[in-house]
């Protein structure tokens, strides 16, 4: 369930009517996250759009401004795709690798590291995207947890709470690229192992039956 973002903004319906605001914001979260919060320049938006850089600075006072603009906008598109999937309810597991798929879907696979820049030349939005990440996640992966475990998917002992928290703290810890390192690993794969781990750490035996055959079926 990370919020990681790189996605297409095809999935966001605005209206047709849309203020030029709106088209802005539209406009930069597709070229900060395919190219990057730091190498994007307000020219680029402009010249994208066919706009003048003076109309994009008469609804965003500087950079930054827009920067916490469509941070917050991709935030919501992604809470709202994992909201719709959790609304559906499905075997815990299974919903686990729909959300996984959902998001490495908008993610492209990660190609240009923008949680990476947007934490380094912005830390203001940064810090503030992380507290929404976690409050979205914990209560997430609590109500995943807590299904699985009155499903028997999940072991009946299982510490929810301590889960949760080592569950945000161990997909975050994807992104330090010291640890994994772009030539050894992609996004996808970590993902994908990740998740498996997780899953073989708190599924009963009822639970790993059913991982086996998502991971049988996925090969």
């Amino acid at each position: 369930m990370e919020t990681f973002f790189v996605f297409k903004v095809s999935y966001v319906l605005l209206p047709k009517n849309k203020k030029m605001q709106d088209k802005i914001v539209e406009k930069a979260s597709e070229l900060f996250l395919n190219l990057g919060f730091k190498s994007v320049t307000m020219d680029d938006i402009a010249n994208e759009m066919g706009i003048s850089k003076k109309t994009i600075y008469q609804h965003f006072g500087n950079k930054n401004e827009l920067v916490e603009a469509t941070t917050m906008y991709m935030f919501n598109v992604i809470s709202c795709g994992i909201d719709d999937i959790c609304f559906q309810e499905k075997n815990p597991i299974e919903e686990l690798f729909e959300i996984k798929n959902f998001v490495l879907k908008l993610l492209k696979d990660e190609k240009t590291s923008p949680i990476f820049q947007l934490q380094k030349y912005f830390p203001e939005t940064y810090q503030k995207l992380h507290g929404l990440e976690y409050c979205k996640m914990e209560s997430c992966v609590k109500a995943n947890l807590e299904r699985g475990v009155k499903m028997g998917i999940y072991r009946n002992n299982l510490p929810v709470d301590f889960t949760t928290r080592i569950y945000y703290s161990g997909v975050h810890s994807l992104k330090n690229k010291e640890v994994f390192p772009d030539n050894i690993y992609n996004l996808r794969t970590l993902e994908g192992l990740y998740l498996e781990y997780h899953i073989r750490a708190i599924a009963s035996v009822k639970g790993l039956e059913i991982l086996d055959a998502i991971l049988t079926k996925n090969d």
